[in-house]
């Protein structure tokens, strides 16, 4: 698939998926920007590596301001702390040769990625469920 095709995907991707699945997918994001600043901390790739860093700055910044910090309760705060703590390391790792930083902050992402997945999957299961409740439902109305 070309350039234009895959971002037209990703487009229409981002655009037609709920919540929890864009979540997913800005992390996701965010971790392929990272193990790509990793690469290029190794081949000493100084502004790629710059720039990786910055995409996740963006992506965990995107996060941060997304917060709920009124509805959200502990959750929000949590989140919003560690998303500042994966700012300042990774300000840190941008302008030293500090790679273990970068992989702190992969691994808790992943760490974190996987929980979202979790959710959305509990979230879509759920909606199953009601689905075909509510065609039994359906199914039932009409047999009587």
């Amino acid at each position: 698939m070309n350039n234009y095709g895959t971002g037209q995907y990703r487009q229409t991707q981002v655009t037609t998926v709920d919540k929890g699945r864009l979540i997913v997918l800005l992390y996701e994001g965010a971790i392929k920007f990272l193990h790509e600043a990793v690469r290029a901390e190794e081949t000493a790739d100084i502004p790629a590596k710059a720039h990786y860093i910055n995409r996740a700055l963006d992506i965990i910044s995107e996060l941060s301001q997304s917060l709920n910090m009124q509805d959200g309760g502990d959750i929000a705060s949590n989140l919003k702390r560690i998303y500042q703590f994966w700012t300042g390391h990774l300000l840190k790792a941008k302008i030293s040769r500090d790679c273990q930083a970068l992989k702190d902050v992969i691994e808790m992402m992943e760490s974190l990625v996987e929980a979202w997945h979790t959710v959305c999957r509990q979230a879509e299961a759920t909606q199953i469920t009601a689905g075909q409740d509510s065609a039994a439902q359906l199914t039932a109305a009409r047999t009587i």
